[in-house]
């Protein structure tokens, strides 16, 4: 899809529709006003027959209007006053709804004028061009028969002159957001025969070759081994598949600047291993690695950016099975920090991975580390799937975290990391437990978590909710949390 911004009047464009918004009470805005007026009162009329209202999401398509070069109008209720970020967004998707049915390639939306709380030109141009471009997303390539070609191919952005560059820079920023979204849904919806650790990792040597500011180090069995990385290969250890730490650096700031650092969960598929998981929708754990996933995602839309930070980007990649060889609860392992573990539960499996990451992350010497994992059902109890659970180390970067999650509406929610939660890890046998009971699990997860993490400022982001849709036709990867994950680095950038 291409987006275009241009500062018009729209009653003078020729373009197969032109989207404007009617109030509540079926008052024209100021771009359907001057629609009306070029047409003759044409618009008026058809409202004097009660069609459309003007309420939030209702639509009304309107053919041939005299006097005007579009070939459709189509009239999009706002209803009244202040907009949401979810009322907008699904005014947004309603437009869509209509345009990607009709016969025109180009559309002309001349929505500039609605009022979305919290938000100036740029923001509004952020979502409208996010959800639209996410609207348009199609994961097909498995299937015989192929949807058909869209015809909507272009759409143009009516703002008033003085918005223009403000609306451009959120366009391009939205752009390059639904980029990393769609590349993130497109790996989280492979299936698990052929999205295994060795596909993510040629998928990351794909992006550095295509990149000259990118370079990628590939860890295999061997090099995990030789560091030590035992909580890592534990949890590969039941597979046929072999794990992979991967790591992508990013240069785009100066030489000697330290590097931010995104560290993404991996496990291509999770059965459970010994503690093996109930069948009923076991198909969804092919979802396990959409923290890894994102991080990918959200390094695809710093590289459309170019922005001026250093990134390293840490994918732990690994796939639990079980089997003859695989990890058994009440086995000990030894993490690439020293400390040892007792495993008491199989399917708590992303810790380990995430743990010895977390430790070989300390060698570039971050500014901060922010851990995407899909870690606990616990999460999806606590906080469902409306918002992502964030736990840190560090209130500063705890706090940006939540104000890019609000800028970019991808939001996350604090939990706490008493010093009382890390009692419920004790073991009897080894330094700390993988699991700390029934209660508070999502916290255990993240007290976990940061006994690796005390060397560096650090964050964790549960996204178990969030990163996915289940069951139904609907099914599927969502792209979270790129927009969060790259508001915040935009605001590194800019800072």
């Amino acid at each position: 899809m291409e987006f275009l911004v241009k500062s018009t009047r729209p009653e003078t464009l020729k373009t197969a529709t032109l989207v404007v918004a009617l109030g509540e009470g079926r008052k024209l805005g100021t771009a359907a006003k001057a629609l009306d007026d070029a047409s003759g009162g044409a618009i008026s009329a058809v409202l004097k027959r009660g069609d459309i209202a003007g309420k939030q999401g209702q639509t009304l398509l309107l053919h041939s209007l005299p006097g005007l070069k579009a070939e459709r109008v189509l009239l999009l209720g706002s209803g009244k006053g202040e907009l949401s970020d979810r009322q907008f967004r699904k005014l947004v998707a309603a437009a869509h709804g209509v345009l990607k049915n009709l016969g025109g390639g180009d559309a002309v939306l001349a929505l500039g004028e609605l009022k979305v709380k919290g938000r100036d030109a740029y923001g509004k141009a952020r979502l409208l061009v996010e959800t639209l471009a996410d609207g348009g997303y199609l994961f097909d390539q498995f299937k015989s028969k192929k949807a058909e070609p869209k015809t909507l191919k272009k759409i143009t952005l009516v703002v008033d002159k003085a918005e223009l560059a403000d609306v451009e820079r959120g366009s391009l920023h939205a752009r390059a957001i639904a980029t990393g979204m769609a590349f993130t849904k497109d790996l989280g919806n492979l299936p698990p025969n052929l999205c295994h650790p060795s596909h993510l990792a040629e998928e990351a040597k794909a992006l550095a070759k295509a990149h000259k500011n990118l370079k990628v180090d590939i860890l295999d069995e061997k090099k995990l081994k030789e560091l030590g990385a035992g909580a890592f290969l534990a949890v590969a250890q039941g597979s046929e598949q072999p794990p992979r730490m991967i790591v992508l650096h990013y240069q785009g700031g100066k030489k000697d600047e330290k590097p931010f650092a995104l560290v993404g969960k991996g496990i291509t598929f999770d059965t459970g291993g010994i503690s093996i998981k109930p069948a009923a929708g076991m198909d969804e754990m092919k979802y396990d690695m959409c923290g890894a996933a994102s991080v990918l995602g959200t390094l695809r839309a710093v590289l459309e950016l170019q922005l001026p930070i250093n990134l390293v980007c840490l994918l732990a990649c690994a796939e639990n099975m079980p089997s003859g060889r695989a990890t058994r609860p009440g086995d000990i392992v030894t993490t690439m920090s020293g400390q040892t573990v007792e495993i008491l539960n199989t399917d708590a499996e992303g810790r380990l991975v995430l743990c010895d990451t977390l430790t070989y992350a300390e060698r570039f010497k971050p500014q901060a580390v922010i851990d995407v994992a899909t870690l606990t059902g616990a999460c999806v109890v606590a906080l469902g799937s409306v918002v992502s659970g964030l736990m840190g180390n560090n209130d500063a970067l705890v706090k940006q975290i939540l104000k890019a999650g609000e800028h970019a509406d991808d939001r996350a929610w604090q939990l706490p990391l008493h010093d009382e939660y890390q009692e419920q890890l004790d073991s009897p046998f080894a330094d700390i437990a993988n699991i700390g009971g029934p209660k508070a699990g999502s916290i255990t997860a993240g007290c976990f978590l940061s006994r690796f993490a005390k060397n560096y400022h650090w964050a964790h982001l549960d996204i178990a909710g969030t990163a996915w849709v289940s069951g139904g036709k609907d099914k599927g990867a969502t792209g979270r949390p790129v927009p969060l994950l790259t508001q915040y680095l935009l605001d590194r950038a800019q800072a």
